[in-house]
């Protein structure tokens, strides 16, 4: 077949799937969002795609039908950093709209559109109320193609393996946990991806099969390189590649103690109260996760690679810096591979090193020290937002700092444009008409008591680019890569059926 498949986007967020859909050839024609932000990151980025605004306001019998519909329904009832209220959640109960516009849209075509649905979601999913959440989602999805009972059975010990496929009377359904670190970007993110085609039975295929039979887009992505079928249980780790994050050091973690003497400060940081420094020879994130049921989990460092993206600031990064520059020379470097896709992080490099983004890694106004033997300079009450940088004398410095949200975005492998020039500095009446719309929505799920007017909505039109808002877009969204192997996946398997 050589029509072009189209796509709508549910809770579109950073716009994830509309803009995978484009670069692997399928037409994105609408998004239903309701945050301001990402909603104006979309427009400005994919003028074509129309947005729907709020989903609980949708018909689907209304709207442009399309040959897929994905949604990556709010997540974080379900999330094991959450409080796991799971589908009951008054967010994770969105999943339940999803499937009502679905319905609504085949009953209006008569079961032709959409054929095709992707659902991603928190690894969390599958052990949310003991696992009965992860089946009253396959359930609901099976329920679409219009069986009135679905007989589907709980797994041994109300475990859900990483991956499977259940295949009915013309339609398919399957499943598969990717970890976007084997997919060619250098942060640490499980997610689910499921798949249903209520025409016929290549949910398994698009998710499952080898580059060499799907027909996987080489020049977009090389992060499938030796992809095998995978077998349940452990299809995240499928397909992985030696990925160049950071600067992609051999060496790891040495640990060391306990000891008398903490060694050099500018060398060593202390994990916990376990009194045992970690020497950073390259470039490490720390994130202090949140409690969980039955207890915290405590710190997660990580060696060359950044762990889950979250909504807020919530990861450290420790990277050695060599010593041969001026203090304001000092950089991090985001590393482009030769793909022009990949973006990953490293350390400080030249300014006019190959194929390296310079990004510089404090201000003018943040304080440089040096450490006087073992021995820190004099804290700063501001250290908690502008951390000093310490340094061993002949052996570089380590920069303490922030990912930035040029970083994130690379991380989910977006590229550095997509949350930037979006001032509107003279918005039309027109323009401030439909912001006014959008707030007013937005205030009226979130609760708000005043609504914006119409000057406030000039000035946020004129500055809209808080960096708290990009963490949060990045922090909800999806990884372009998985999100791309998937989408390919439909494309090709639509195009070569019988």
């Amino acid at each position: 077949m050589n029509e072009q498949l189209t796509l709508g986007s549910l809770f579109d967020g950073s716009g994830s799937f509309p803009f995978g859909g484009m670069l692997v050839g399928i037409k994105p024609i609408w998004a239903s969002e309701i945050e301001p932000f990402p909603i104006l990151v979309t427009r400005t980025r994919m003028p074509e795609v129309k947005h729907l605004g709020n989903i609980c306001s949708m018909n689907g019998a209304e709207i442009p039908p399309v040959d897929i519909i994905t949604f990556g329904s709010p997540c974080q009832d379900m999330s094991i950093a959450g409080k796991r209220a799971g589908l009951d959640g008054s967010r994770s109960n969105l999943f339940y709209e999803a499937i009502r516009v679905i319905k609504e849209m085949r009953c209006a075509t008569h079961g032709k559109y959409p054929r095709y649905i992707v659902w991603e979601n928190v690894a969390g999913a599958f052990s949310s109320n003991r696992g009965k959440d992860f089946h009253s989602v396959l359930t609901a999805i099976c329920s679409i193609k219009g069986t009135d009972e679905v007989s589907i059975p709980m797994p041994k010990n109300n475990k859900w393996l990483g991956s499977g496929e259940i295949v009915g009377d013309n339609y398919s359904v399957a499943w598969r946990l990717l970890n976007a670190q084997y997919w060619g970007v250098a942060q640490r993110r499980r997610r689910i991806y499921l798949v249903a085609d209520f025409g016929g039975e290549s949910a398994g295929k698009i998710l499952f099969e080898s580059e060499s039979v799907s027909g996987y887009n080489q020049a977009f992505y090389e992060a499938r390189k030796g992809f095998t079928l995978c077998s349940a249980g452990s299809s995240e780790k499928t397909g992985r590649v030696d990925l160049k994050c950071f600067d992609n050091h051999s060496q790891t973690c040495r640990y060391t103690g306990p000891l008398e003497t903490a060694n050099a400060v500018s060398a060593t940081y202390g994990m916990g109260g376990n009194n045992c420094p970690f020497v950073v020879e390259t470039p490490k994130t720390l994130k202090i996760r949140c409690g969980a049921e039955g207890g915290g989990k405590g710190a997660l460092l990580q060696d060359n690679l950044s762990a889950t993206l979250s909504t807020n600031v919530d990861q450290t990064l420790f990277a050695p810096e060599p010593c041969n520059f001026y203090p304001y020379m000092q950089a991090h470097g985001v590393c482009l591979r030769s793909d022009g896709i990949s973006n990953t992080l490293v350390n400080g490099g030249s300014p006019g090193k190959q194929n390296a983004i310079i990004v510089p890694s404090y201000c003018a106004s943040r304080s440089y020290r040096t450490a006087d033997k073992e021995l820190a300079g004099t804290l700063a009450a501001s250290d908690y937002k502008s951390a000093p940088i310490v340094n061993k004398e002949c052996e570089g410095r380590i920069a303490v700092r922030y990912l930035t949200p040029t970083e994130c975005a690379r991380l989910q492998g977006f590229p550095d444009c997509w949350c930037r020039e979006l001032e509107i500095a003279n918005p039309t009446e027109a323009d401030i008409d439909y912001w006014s719309k959008v707030f007013s929505e937005y205030g009226k799920i979130k609760g708000l008591k005043k609504e914006k007017t119409r000057r406030q909505i000039a000035k946020w039109l004129s500055s809209p680019h808080p960096d708290a808002a990009e963490y949060k877009i990045w922090g909800n969204g999806c990884s372009l890569p998985c999100v791309c192997f998937v989408l390919s996946g439909i494309r090709y398997s639509y195009a070569n059926m019988g």
